[in-house]
């Protein structure tokens, strides 16, 4: 699963402020309560009217859920920072200083909206009631997703065991729903190693249901990390979420996610991850470049510039006409990572393309990597 696409702006938005009062006079917007305050992260309820999006809302193949709006693990390359935007802009009729209650920091100064994204999450209170409702029997999602199988997956647009997840249970409360019927397909994507905190639940699903979580892991380098994400826990805890969650028989898959031109694409680095995601016990990796779409790319090529100025300008040129880097390039990366997984046992999904043989005979096809990694060196 790769929800690696920029939907549109009518995806997964809450609508936080009603637009006319009982007697018919526009409102302006208002603040949400507060519901906690970490540091300078703030958490704020908000009430949606759907907590699942249709695959004809979102265009991806897939139904899916977000259970906060905004992530506090800040990675530089995220690429769901434009729903948080869309978020005020839709519930306020475009209005100007739609946005001013999310965009104020502590001192007062204004907040860019790619900030406020990391500073201000939204919290779905009653996510839970509104799956338990959309589920039921004759209601369409009931007959997509319960009925036909149709896929759903958990964390499309945020981490949903962000540090959000430990006050209030949102995510948690959700699979409590989802247990509660059988012949599901779910996909979880996450960062956090606090999903193993209901390794039983999601066990109890996979009995019912076929389930997957994915954890994404983009590189071993625990420095590296720390930059690029932040708030993030560490690449290390990561790989021991797989373990557990593969002890409680749970299917476990890890997202490299998107590899990074120039900074995590190194053979040798790539080989270290997928012997570290293989030796975790996982059963696939899910593996895409890095792609740059508006929001994305105004958050992280500042921070190449400011980390790695080294490599700015490559990138200036490289994603100055397109969203990804060249076909040669991820080709190159296709071919390396396939080889790997091959070798390693694991099955591979490569930029979108078909899951790999992850048989001990298709191993012999590592013998050629050493030949073919010379290709990732032209990253950029």
């Amino acid at each position: 699963m790769q929800p690696e696409a920029e939907a549109s702006p009518g995806m997964d938005i809450p609508q936080l402020f009603p637009d006319a009062d009982a007697g018919g006079a526009a409102r302006g917007p208002r603040e949400l309560p507060v519901l906690d305050v970490q540091k300078d992260i703030h958490y704020h309820a908000v009430d949606a009217r759907s907590i699942l999006n249709a695959p004809a809302a979102t265009g991806m193949p897939f139904w899916s859920i977000n259970p906060y709006v905004g992530c506090a693990f800040g990675c530089a390359y995220c690429y769901a920072r434009f729903t948080h935007r869309y978020t005020m802009e839709r519930a306020t009729g475009g209005a100007a200083g739609a946005e001013s209650w999310v965009s104020t920091g502590d001192d007062g100064a204004a907040l860019p909206p790619w900030l406020a994204f990391e500073r201000q999450v939204l919290v779905k209170r009653e996510a839970a009631q509104l799956l338990r409702a959309e589920l039921r029997p004759g209601r369409r999602a009931y007959e997509a997703l319960v009925e036909r199988g149709e896929p759903l997956v958990i964390g499309t647009a945020t981490d949903p065991y962000q540090p959000a997840e430990r006050r209030f249970q949102i995510t948690r409360a959700l699979l409590g729903v989802l247990g509660e019927h059988a012949g599901m397909q779910v996909g979880l994507i996450t960062k956090s190693p606090l999903v193993t905190r209901d390794a039983a639940l999601l066990a109890a699903i996979s009995a019912r249901s076929r389930l997957t979580v994915h954890i994404s892991l983009i590189t071993l380098d625990r420095a590296l990390a720390r930059r690029v994400e932040p708030r993030a826990p560490t690449p290390e805890s990561r790989l021991r979420a797989v373990r557990r969650l593969r002890e409680a028989g749970v299917d476990v898959g890890v997202n490299c996610m998107p590899v990074l031109p120039g900074l995590t694409d190194q053979p040798s680095a790539l080989r270290a991850l997928v012997a570290a995601v293989a030796n975790a016990g996982a059963t696939h990796l899910n593996v895409g470049s890095l792609r740059l779409r508006a929001a994305a790319r105004q958050r992280y090529l500042p921070w190449v510039s400011e980390n790695v100025p080294e490599l700015s300008a490559r990138y200036q040129a490289t994603y100055a006409t397109s969203a990804q880097p060249s076909e040669r390039y991820r080709a190159g990366l296709r071919s390396f990572i396939s080889r790997l997984c091959a070798e390693y046992g694991l099955a591979a999904n490569v930029g979108g393309g078909q899951r790999g043989d992850a048989s001990p005979a298709a191993r012999a096809l590592a013998r050629a990597t050493h030949a073919l990694s010379a290709q990732l060196q032209l990253a950029l």
